[in-house]
């Protein structure tokens, strides 16, 4: 597609972008705004520069997709219900999503995307790393896809948001709360067709996939590992470093991501909306 209102530079070959000459205070107007999309589509993951935007003007971007699916478990922005807050004191050593994942699998109706804008980054440190899980379904093969078109999988909130994970919590026990909310166990398939685009992706993560249905914890181990392992290869990754004021737009359908946790003794704030998406098949 060649883009008219707006530049994309792809970060890798596989995932990721770099959007620019646009100013996300105001609403895109449609023709920007379906070139956004067709970027978003296309290289899974999103990233904007020097955007300078209220809590306002970022629910009112994020409304350009749909509507704002409200998590349950994080502390949130004071006025703000909607936006949470993914934040690390410089006395705090965990930080959140150290690990690969992707957000609000564990729902019956997975979130379609997640906006995350920077507020207070550290000097250094305090990258995402984001993989491409059309990638990672596209390597396998023909054999292991055919295997893998036939399974469905158990995700829960349980064993991340549940009472005995928020027992072991440490110095996060204030930033993630409602364990009595974490009740979420649901069944996807283990290879969607994406929604809007149409291609394959794997669909099963670290965080939140137990086991395949019908299996057994022991019997869905060393597949799953092996899945994991192979979905983060480098040459389907890329990685972000963020500035004050960007803002990284990601397909939780399409991608994992990993907050890497490397620069105690540093502040770090940004705020996350997270949109609403569709049952997957």
């Amino acid at each position: 597609m060649t883009y008219h209102h707006i530049w994309v530079k792809p970060l890798s070959t596989a995932v990721g972008a770099e959007i620019g000459d646009i100013d996300l205070a105001t609403p895109p107007a449609e023709p920007a705004l379906a070139e956004i999309r067709h970027a978003f589509g296309e290289h899974g993951v999103i990233f904007f520069r020097d955007q300078q935007l209220t809590p306002e003007q970022h629910l009112g971007f994020a409304r350009c997709f749909g509507g704002i699916d409200i998590n349950r478990f994080f502390a949130t922005v004071p006025g703000y219900p909607m936006i949470a807050e993914v934040r690390k004191e410089p006395e705090q050593q965990q930080n959140i999503g150290n690990g690969w994942h992707t957000d609000h699998s564990y729902d019956l109706v997975p979130a379609m995307g997640s906006m995350l804008y920077a507020r207070k980054v550290p000097a250094t440190g305090g990258d995402t790393l984001f993989a491409s899980m059309y990638a990672a379904y596209d390597a396998l093969s023909d054999g292991l896809k055919a295997t893998l078109d036939g399974l469905r999988a158990l995700h829960s909130s349980r064993h991340v948001f549940g009472a005995e994970a928020h027992a072991r919590r440490g110095d996060l026990k204030d930033r993630i709360g409602n364990p009595e909310l974490a009740t979420q166990d649901v069944i996807h398939p283990v290879v969607i067709c994406h929604p809007e685009t149409g291609r394959k992706a794997l669909y099963v993560n670290p965080g939140f996939t137990l086991r395949f249905d019908g299996w057994t914890d022991e019997e869905s181990r060393p597949l799953l590992d092996y899945l994991y392992r192979h979905a983060v290869r480098p040459e389907f990754t890329c990685r972000f470093h963020w500035r004050a004021g960007s803002l990284a737009f990601w397909d939780n359908r399409s991608t994992w991501h990993f907050a890497v946790n490397d620069y105690h003794g540093e502040r770090r704030l940004l705020h996350r909306i997270t949109i609403e998406g569709v049952p997957l098949n």
